[in-house]
């Protein structure tokens, strides 16, 4: 089987290195408010590396964006930062301030929510809140919005400032996958510190994991011309949209579609001075005072385990808590807590056992399909690898970071922060911290709050 080299990964000098890196599980895919229109539309186009999904281009879909557009007589598209399943991204200069802006124009079908969330959280009284209030410098400053008008219908544009990546995708684009501590250490304060922000404002995120966790710019692109931008980070590589039968593109379906650019760099190379957050994508959040949620929305290997094993019990801030854990824990290792590849639900199950002990005993009772994993001992069965949390620790982070020739965690260090993590992954939702409890937790107080405060230093 051949394997493709993304071309975000291709366009950056770390582009080859992606042909080594770990599998990862695609994350989990929800039922989509296109999903009917998709498959009554039953059209296929030529793959794409690395572009949005195409088939998604119709009726309430995705609005055709071109390099060159202009959108609200100001802001002129000069590249294209990224999409998700509810919006594309694009990196455009703002004509009337002579500076680059992040344009997310979402699908018609999209709610405006996310925008309504994103002002509340930037316009909180700070005389109001508590020392959580700092989380509010990582949630993104809402610089415009209006309505784009196009063949698929009417689309929410926001504005904001451009950043440089996900952590996600940092981590990717290197065979290590690996931040040195202290920039670990200081990416797993600002998470805490935004979300217990957001908690405070009576919201759940309800998507937390490291594609939504961006890294901002190190430094500004306005002094860049557009023909340096381009020397700097390439020029946009349109490819042509054809669809499989060769018959002409639909009525809102673009000619081409451009590939994201590279912001980024490999993680290890990141200086503490630039580990700095900014917390995206609130199109799932959430207020469980006035809205009762029962689905999660987070991919598989962190979606907690309440949504399994009691899902007539609507979520809590106690899933964000959950998510939250397993993503500080990716911050400090090159890998995910539970091994994902080929996973399925009861895999993951599983592999909570493994990692954190028994299961609550009428989940336990609940989990018909326990004796594929575990015999009547309770054990794992012959030959299934069953890992602890400490076993992982050890391999995941300590060795590999030895390997590297990073900096290790010591043993003091270590037993705070797995009694932490512990903590934050508690079974049932009720015995885990909330988020202002978590930044009191001494791993937190002796080690990661104050590598944060070294970062803003």
């Amino acid at each position: 089987m051949a394997f493709l080299l993304p071309r975000t990964l291709r366009c950056h000098p770390l582009g080859r290195q992606w042909l080594f890196r770990r599998y990862r599980t695609p994350s989990l895919v929800l039922r989509h408010p296109l999903s009917s229109n998709v498959s009554s539309s039953r059209v296929s186009y030529q793959l794409i590396e690395d572009v949005e999904r195409l088939h998604h281009y119709l009726a309430g879909g995705y609005h055709p964006v071109q390099i060159g557009d202009r959108f609200h007589e100001r802001y002129r598209v000069v590249h294209k930062l990224g999409h998700g399943s509810f919006s594309t991204i694009w990196l455009a200069r703002d004509e009337q301030l002579s500076r680059y802006v992040a344009a997310k124009v979402c699908i018609a079908y999209a709610i405006q929510q996310e925008v309504d969330i994103l002002s509340q959280l930037r316009e909180a009284d700070p005389a109001l809140l508590g020392a959580e209030a700092r989380g509010r410098s990582w949630i993104p400053t809402l610089l415009d919005l209006f309505r784009i008008q196009g063949p698929n219908g009417t689309h929410t544009c926001f504005v904001t400032a451009p950043a440089r990546c996900s952590i996600s995708d940092i981590k990717q684009a290197s065979t290590c996958a690996l931040f040195q501590l202290n920039v670990a250490r200081s990416l797993a304060a600002q998470t805490i510190l935004a979300i217990a922000h957001i908690h405070e404002q009576g919201l759940v995120l309800g998507d937390l994991h490291l594609g939504n966790l961006l890294l901002q710019l190190p430094s500004s692109l306005d002094g860049l011309t557009e023909g340096e931008l381009y020397d700097k980070y390439g020029a946009p590589e349109p490819e042509p949209v054809v669809r499989e039968d060769g018959k002409p593109l639909g009525r809102g379906v673009p000619s081409q579609v451009v590939p994201a650019v590279w912001l980024g760099d490999c993680p290890e190379r990141i200086a503490l001075s630039e580990a700095r957050l900014l917390l995206t994508d609130f199109g799932v959040a959430f207020r469980p005072a006035t809205e009762s949620r029962f689905q999660s929305y987070t991919p598989l290997e962190i979606r907690p385990p309440e949504a399994r094993f009691e899902p007539e019990n609507a979520l809590s801030f106690a899933s964000d808590i959950w998510s939250a854990g397993c993503t500080i824990w990716a911050l400090l290792a090159p890998r995910p807590l539970l091994d994902m590849f080929l996973a399925t639900d009861d895999d993951v199950v599983a592999q909570w056992v493994d990692v954190l002990g028994p299961l609550p005993a009428e989940w336990w009772e609940k989990w018909e399909t326990r004796s594929k994993y575990f015999n009547d001992a309770n054990q794992p069965v012959e030959g299934r690898w069953a890992w602890s949390l400490d076993q992982r620790f050890e391999e995941w982070v300590q060795k590999l970071r030895r390997e590297e020739g990073m900096a290790t965690v010591d043993d003091r260090e270590r037993a705070a922060f797995l009694a932490m993590l512990r903590w934050m992954l508690a079974f049932r939702p009720e015995e885990r911290p909330s988020a202002k409890e978590v930044l009191e937790t001494e791993w937190m107080r002796e080690w990661a709050l104050p590598e944060y405060e070294r970062t803003v230093r």
